[in-house]
């Protein structure tokens, strides 16, 4: 269901959580402020039930694996994701909740449905803007900034494909309440991408 940019209405969840071993959580829960949402700085895995939904934001994939495996976050992460809360990763994050990671030896939440290669753009040096094609947010284009972005080059049955740069390669998608996206929407004040993701908790 397209959401409208500027409402208010399809903000839904209360209180969603950044998981803030490491990257750019802050941003997000910058955006998250912006929304008028409550947004929980999560480092434990017990918080994991104090919230609605939970964003995994980009920074460095195995970091990121490794420290969500030594502080107990994966198992309860796929209890709460089992249960129904909505879970999105962006970036990193992408890789983090993917179920398939070429060459990728750490360890993974494995929750959606899709085969993700690392940096598939390059280095940092690579890193680019691109205007996306995202019918679910309207008809507006959204202004996505890639950083060593990875890129979706499978998806299962059950996921939806969100948008794709020209050529068709996916940088995002959905499965039910998962979703998963290759660039940074924090990064912009466009919170349209924020918005979805928090309508995906109703019903």
């Amino acid at each position: 269901m397209p959401v409208a940019a500027g409402s208010s209405a399809a903000v839904l969840t209360a209180r969603a959580g950044v998981l803030g071993l490491q990257g750019d959580f802050a941003e997000h829960l910058a955006t998250l402020d912006r929304l008028g949402v409550e947004g929980v700085d999560v480092r434990r895995p017990a918080q994991l039930d104090e919230i609605d939904a939970l964003i995994i934001p980009g920074g460095e994939s195995t970091t990121i694996g490794k420290l969500a495996e030594q502080y107990g976050f994966i198992e309860k992460l796929r209890d709460r994701a089992a249960e129904g809360m909505p879970v999105w990763g962006t970036c990193a994050g992408a890789i983090f909740i993917a179920k398939e990671v070429p060459g990728h030896p750490h360890p993974l939440a494995a929750l959606m449905d899709m085969t993700v290669d690392r940096n598939a753009f390059g280095r940092q040096v690579d890193s680019f803007e691109a205007d996306l094609d995202v019918p679910d947010l309207g008809a507006k284009p959204f202004h996505a900034v890639f950083i060593r972005a990875p890129r979706i080059t499978r998806v299962g049955p059950g996921v939806e494909v969100l948008a794709q740069l020209d050529g068709g390669m996916i940088v995002a998608a959905r499965q039910g309440r998962l979703l998963a996206t290759s660039f940074h929407p924090e990064l912009t004040h466009d919170e349209r991408f924020h918005r979805y993701f928090l309508s995906l908790g109703k019903g």
